[in-house]
C-alpha cells in the first residue's frame, strides 16, 4: 500500500470533497461543520444535484464548485451569482476541481466515473481519503503507481478497509496471515431464494444497518459490494486473494479483522456510522471527535457470524474469479455491474439477472491490465457496450 509518513496537518487543513452531495460527502461536510476552525473547504463537486450543492457552497464558501452535468451550469451559476465562488460544469470540471492545491481530498464519487478526478488529486500529492473503491477495481495497478509516483497518501474510507487499516501492522507484514472482511448480508439475507426474483429496487435499497446511496445499497443486496471490496483489499494491503476471507456479520459492529501468525485476530468495532471512518481519515494522523453513537456491547448482547452462501450471493464467486483472472477482468466486472444495477433500478432487469448479466459480459470479453487512464476508460466503455446487450437479452427472463 502507498502509505506515506504521517504528515503534520496544516491549520486549517485545506480540503476538497469530490461527490459532496452523496452520502459520504454529506457526512464529511457534517464533520467539517462541527470543526470549522480546523478546515478550509477548497472544492466541492456533484453530479447534478444543484440545490444541495448550492446549499453546501453557501455554507462552506469553497473556492470552486463543479457539477458534472453541463446542463446544470446555468442554474448553479445563477444561484451563486452573488458570491465569488468559481462555478464550473462538465466532466472535465471535476478533474480541474481536484487539481486545486489542497491537503486532503475525499474521493466519494460513486462508480468508474470518479477515476479521473481521483487520479488528478493523487497527482498533486494530496492525502486521499478513498470512498471510491472503483479506483482500485477499475485501474488498481495504474492508480497505485500514480499515487506512489506523486507522493500521495491513500487512506481507506470504506468501513471495512478503514477497520483493517487501523489494526494492520504495516511494519511487520510477515506476521499477517489473513484479513477478514465482514458483510452485513444486506436486506435479503433471510429472504427465501424463490422470492428474490420478485424483489423491487425499493426493497433492495432498504439496508438494515447503513444509510447509503442507492447504487451501493443494491450492491450490498447482491453482495457485489463485498466482491468489489475484496479486490480493493487486495490492492490496498497487497494481500493475495486466498488470504482475504469474507464473513457475514448481520449486526455490522465488527467492521473487519486481521489475523496474525500467532493465532491472534485483531478487530475494529463501532456502531454502523460512516462518520467514524471518515473522521479517522479527516483527522489523520491524529484522531478527531465524531458524533457517532457509542458502542454498548452489553446492550447489543450477541454478535453472530456465518460463512456467505454462494448460492444466495453468486456475486462473491464472480468477483473472486475476476480477481484471480486479472487481465482487465476486474475492470470489466465493475462496468458490467454498473450497467446491470442501473437496469435493475430502472425496472428493466430482474434482481436475479444482475449477476448472470455480469457473468455473460465477462465471458464475452477479454482485456488486458490497464496501464493508463485512457486504457482503463476504453476497457470500461467496451464492457458497458457488451453488458448493455446482455441486459437487453435478459429483460423478462
Amino acid at each position: 500500500m502507498a502509505l506515506a509518513e504521517p504528515r503534520t496537518a496544516t491549520a486549517p487543513r485545506r480540503v476538497s470533497v469530490l461527490g459532496s452531495t452523496g452520502s459520504v460527502g454529506c457526512n464529511t461536510l457534517d464533520l467539517i461543520d462541527r470543526n470549522p476552525e480546523a478546515f478550509e473547504v477548497v472544492a466541492l463537486t456533484a453530479n447534478r444535484n444543484v440545490d444541495a450543492l448550492v446549499e453546501q457552497a453557501r455554507r462552506f464558501r469553497p473556492e470552486v464548485v463543479a457539477v458534472a452535468d453541463p446542463e446544470c451550469y446555468g442554474p448553479l451559476k445563477d444561484a451563486l451569482s452573488d458570491t465569488s465562488i468559481d462555478v464550473t460544469a462538465g466532466p472535465q470540471s471535476l478533474v480541474e476541481a481536484a487539481t486545486r492545491p489542497t491537503d486532503w481530498v475525499m474521493a466519494a464519487i460513486v462508480g468508474a466515473v470518479g477515476l479521473a478526478s481521483t487520479i488528478a488529486a493523487a497527482r498533486q500529492g494530496a492525502i486521499l481519503a478513498i470512498a471510491n473503491k472503483e479506483c482500485f477495481v477499475t485501474a488498481g495497478d495504474f492508480f497505485l503507481n500514480e499515487v506512489r509516483r506523486h507522493g500521495a497518501t491513500v487512506l481507506p474510507v470504506d468501513s471495512e478497509h478503514n477497520a483493517i487499516f487501523q489494526v494492520f501492522d504495516f511494519e511487520r507484514r510477515e506476521a499477517i496471515e489473513r484479513i477478514i472482511l465482514t458483510a452485513s448480508g444486506g436486506p435479503f439475507l433471510q429472504t427465501p431464494l424463490e422470492q428474490l426474483a420478485q424483489v423491487t429496487p425499493g426493497q433492495a435499497v432498504a439496508h438494515p444497518n447503513w444509510d447509503m446511496g442507492a447504487k451501493i445499497s443494491i450492491d450490498s443486496a447482491t453482495m457485489m459490494n463485498k466482491g468489489l471490496e475484496l479486490i480493493e483489499a487486495h490492492y490496498l494491503f497487497d494481500m493475495p486473494a486466498q488470504s482475504i476471507e469474507i464473513l457475514v456479520h448481520p449486526q455490522s459492529i465488527v467492521h473487519s479483522m486481521v489475523g496474525y501468525v500467532d493465532g491472534s485476530v485483531l478487530a475494529q468495532l463501532g456502531t454502523p456510522d460512516m462518520r467514524t471512518p471518515i473522521a479517522y481519515t479527516l483527522g489523520w494522523p491524529e484522531r478527531m471527535s465524531a458524533p457517532s453513537g457509542r458502542l454498548n456491547l452489553a446492550e447489543i448482547g450477541t454478535l453472530s457470524f456465518e460463512a456467505p452462501d454462494l448460492n444466495r450471493f453468486p456475486a462473491l464467486r464472480v468477483a473472486r474469479s475476476a480477481l484471480d483472472e486479472g487481465n482487465g477482468a476486474p475492470t470489466i466486472l465493475n462496468a458490467a455491474n454498473e450497467i446491470a444495477v442501473a437496469a435493475f433500478m430502472e425496472g428493466r432487469l430482474d434482481f436475479m439477472n444482475i449477476v448472470p448479466a455480469i457473468e455473460a459480459t465477462l465471458e464475452a470479453m477479454t482485456g488486458s491490465v490497464p496501464t493508463s487512464l485512457q486504457e482503463a476508460v476504453a476497457i470500461d466503455a467496451e464492457a458497458r457496450r457488451i453488458a448493455t446487450t446482455h441486459v437487453s437479452r435478459r429483460v423478462g427472463d
